[in-house]
């Protein structure tokens, strides 16, 4: 018998996007690895890479298919970084969760973060099982904006319509 799991639009994902826990991540991550980054700047997770290093996170890419991305030696996975890492941000498909949050608990990270779409909420329990915090399906760049101030930073949220940097006086 097949089992069909029900479509994300079906599931509970509140106990993964508290928005308490979402801000004691943020504040607390020093370093991010980002699995799946891709070194094409039109991608998504280029962007978010790109933007949590300008807002003073050490950014980690891990993807095997790449050397170098955004200034930065790519890992071809979570066990070949030398360093400690605080978050895991995933950029990858839901089938693709279970492996990465094994190699989560492996290297002690204290949280997972799984971008809009990556749902999966039997490698979500692992992960809380083992002590991980585990945000899902939100995009951390966006989290950050919201919570830490830095929604202007492309001009949303600043509350005036005008291309003038500065604002209309």
């Amino acid at each position: 018998m097949t089992t069909v799991s029900p479509a994300p639009s079906e599931l509970d994902l509140t106990p993964y996007q508290d928005p308490t826990e979402i801000q004691r991540v943020l504040h607390q991550a020093r370093t991010i690895a980002v699995v799946g980054l891709s070194k094409n700047d039109l991608r998504a997770s280029h962007f978010v890479g790109y933007y949590l290093q300008r807002h003073g996170y050490r950014m980690i890419p891990v993807n095997p298919r790449e050397t170098e991305i955004l200034g930065q030696k790519s890992y071809a996975s979570l066990a070949d970084i030398p360093e400690p890492v605080d978050v895991v941000n995933v950029f990858r498909a839901p089938a693709a969760l279970p492996g990465i949050v094994d190699e989560t608990i492996a290297i002690g990270a204290k949280a997972l973060w799984c971008q809009f779409g990556v749902i999966n909420v039997e490698a979500a329990r692992t992960a809380t099982d083992a002590g991980v915090s585990v945000i899902m399906d939100r995009c951390i760049k966006v989290e950050h904006a919201r919570f830490i101030g830095r929604m202007h930073w492309l001009g949303f949220n600043t509350q005036r319509i005008t291309a003038v940097r500065g604002g209309i006086q």
